[in-house]
Order: C-alpha cells, then structure tokens, then sequence
C-alpha cells in the first residue's frame, strides 16, 4: 500500500474511533507524550492496559461463577475499571464486548501506525 493511501487511512481510522467516543482527550495525551520521544509510548501503554484490564475481567468472571457472589469483591473490580455494579452480570458482559471491540479497533489502528513506520524507513 503506498505510504500517502496508508497515512489518508490511518488518519480516517483515528478519526472514526473519535467520532464514535471510542477514544477521548486522553488518548491525544498519550500520542502527544509519545511525541516528546517516546517511541512506542501508545501501544506499550494500550498494552499494559489490555493486559491489566483482562486480568481483571477474568477476576469478576470468577467472582461471579461463585456463589454466594463477592460483591464487595466485584465492587472493588467494576470501580478499578470505572464501571458500575448495579447489574453485575448484565454490566460486566457490557464491558466485556466494549473491551473487545476497543482492543481490535486499537489494534487495528497501531497495526497501520507500524506499518506506515517501516514504509517511512524504506523510503
């Protein structure tokens, strides 16, 4: 794919994951850190955020095949990823699908930020 159709798509994926609240101001931040030297900086940190964040899907999963249900466990769990309890069940396969399709539309898009990288050394 040439460089320029490769840069015209990332820019429109970055775009659409804004447009659809998938990502914030945050995520600006981040880039804008990687951009002070930090190469890398958004996908090490997108990283470490999936990893911890399915972690901690797993426990609430667990938590919920118990019975009698933790909810003072699952409390802590739902308010370490800035969810709500309420509906525990109903909540958690929410995020859990959210979480899904943000981790491939980010990975999409850093597949294409990487790709447009190497294209930039070769040339």
């Amino acid at each position: 794919m040439e460089r320029t159709q490769l840069l015209l798509q990332i820019a429109a994926m970055r775009q659409a994951l804004f447009d659809e609240g998938i990502l914030d101001k945050h995520f600006t931040y981040l880039e804008n850190l990687e951009e002070n030297g930090n190469p890398n900086f958004v996908e090490d940190t997108t990283g470490l955020f999936f990893r911890d964040s399915a972690n901690m899907l797993a426990t609430i999963q667990r938590t919920l095949e118990n019975t009698p249900v933790d909810f003072m466990k699952l409390d802590k769990c739902f308010y370490q990823l800035k969810g709500s309890s309420g509906s525990a069940k109903a909540a958690f396969q929410q995020l859990r699908n959210e979480h899904n399709i943000l981790r491939a539309r980010l990975d999409s898009y850093l597949q294409l930020l990487r790709q447009a990288d190497s294209s930039s050394d070769e040339s």
